[in-house]
Formats: structure tokens, C-alpha cells, sequence
């Protein structure tokens, strides 16, 4: 039986009832047809599922009475940052989707030295906004309860001038290079995966990630598209360091 769930920003507990915002409710009764007394999973990112039943429907307003929380089980235990450059087109778009399915925790977008998508503030702004809805509607279909944190577009340099003190295993995909995804041992539980744009990264970018301490991991003898290499590698990781 397919289990409908429903992304709400709104606080959520065993006992109340919520009024789904407008475009959910218009989703929910128009899209899905649902109406009174079907049952409806809502989660708000919190890593907890909330069943709930739907008292009232209408085009634009549905209620529902949530009856209880449970830990979500779509997690998994290897948090992993997808440090993607920006591809163009819809590239990223698939990018944000697949690897929210595939259980990271942060997409950090790129701007590298042969990235060919020019974004201003407001450009940024607005495609920052896009990708957050492409993540709640994969969280949503994938049966993951907490959203991946998605930051703004950041020049290569500029972010690894902030990493964190302890950010885990540090791993950029490059082809020719010794590493595999067998060879890796993920002490903390968690890393960050740089994945350049069409055309690969520049000498400077690579010669940046090898300061910072990133290692260059390599999937093989064939050369991946950037909306490939990183999604390869997520699944590759989650198989035999995480999920798997």
C-alpha cells in the first residue's frame, strides 16, 4: 500500500491537528484526490514521521488530526556532504533529487574554475529556493525525514577557506587517481565528496582540495559526466561504508 507523505514547516505532535498550507492542501485534495478519513504521513525534517488521518478537505484547505510520532528509518548512518559544482541546466536539478534519495546531509554548490553557470545574488537566490523544494518533494517520495541542508552557491576557495575544524574524510573524484571507495575508512562517519562541473576540475581547484586535505578518489577506468560521477560515488559510499 503506498504511504502518501506530506513536507510541512510547521510544528508537529501526537494529539493536535494542522491546517496544511495551500499548496500542500491543494496538492493533497486536488493532485492526489485524497479526502476525509485517508491517511496522510507528515514530517516537518525533524527526523520523526507523523501519522495523520484527514478530517476535512476542501481545493485549498485540508486538516488533519495527527495521531502519532515515530523515528523515521530513512536515514542513513554515513553523513555525506555532496560538494557539487553547478552544472547546467536541469543537471543540477536531477543532482539535488538523486542525492537527497541517496541520504546526504548537505548540498554545498560550487562555483569552480570551469563552471559555465554565471548566478548574481538574486539569480543564486532564487535557484537556492528551487533546489530546496526539488529536496522536501525527494524527501517526501523517498521516505527520508530529515531535509539535506542546501547552502548558497559559494566559489571553491571561499568554502574551503570555512570548513569545519573536523569535517571528516575528504574525498574529490578524479579521474587517474589510486583511491577507491573499498580503500576509504570513514572514522568520524561522515566526509564531504567534491564532484567538479562539465569538463572536470582545473588544475587550481584540485591543487586547492589537495591543501585543504582532500584525497582523490577515482571510480574507475571510465570517465563519468558531473550529473553521473557524484551520484556514482554517493551509492558506492552509502553500499560500503553507510546503507550497506
Amino acid at each position: 500500500m503506498r504511504t502518501i507523505r506530506v513536507y510541512v514547516d510547521l510544528p508537529l505532535a501526537a494529539g493536535t491537528e494542522v491546517a496544511l498550507p495551500e499548496q500542500a492542501a491543494e496538492h493533497v485534495a486536488r493532485v492526489l484526490r485524497l479526502g476525509v478519513g485517508d491517511a496522510v504521513t507528515l514530517f516537518n525534517g525533524s527526523g520523526m514521521d507523523y501519522r495523520a488521518t484527514i478530517l476535512a478537505a476542501a481545493k485549498r484547505q485540508v486538516v488533519l488530526a495527527v495521531s502519532a510520532g515515530l523515528e523515521a528509518a530513512g536515514e542513513s548512518p554515513l553523513a555525506l556532504t555532496l560538494a557539487q559544482a553547478v552544472g547546467r541546466g536541469e543537471k543540477m536539478d536531477w543532482i539535488v533529487q538523486k542525492a537527497t534519495e541517496l541520504g546526504v546531509v548537505r548540498v554545498v554548490p560550487l562555483l569552480t574554475e570551469r563552471t559555465q553557470v554565471q548566478l548574481d545574488a538574486a539569480r543564486a537566490q532564487k535557484r537556492l529556493e528551487h533546489w530546496r523544494a526539488v529536496a522536501i518533494a525527494a524527501c517526501e517520495q523517498s521516505g527520508r525525514a530529515r531535509l539535506p541542508e542546501i547552502v548558497m552557491p559559494v566559489a571553491l576557495p571561499d568554502w574551503l577557506g570555512r570548513l569545519p575544524a573536523d569535517p571528516g574524510l575528504l574525498l574529490a573524484l578524479s579521474p587517474g587517481a589510486h583511491a577507491r571507495t573499498r580503500d576509504l575508512h570513514f572514522a568520524a562517519g561522515r566526509g564531504i565528496l567534491a564532484v567538479g562541473p562539465e569538463g572536470g576540475l582545473g588544475d587550481r581547484d584540485l591543487d586547492a582540495l589537495d591543501q585543504a586535505g582532500f584525497t582523490r578518489l577515482s571510480l574507475g577506468p571510465r570517465v563519468l559526466r558531473t550529473e553521473t560521477a557524484g551520484l556514482a560515488a554517493l551509492a558506492a559510499l552509502q553500499a560500503v561504508h553507510g546503507d550497506g
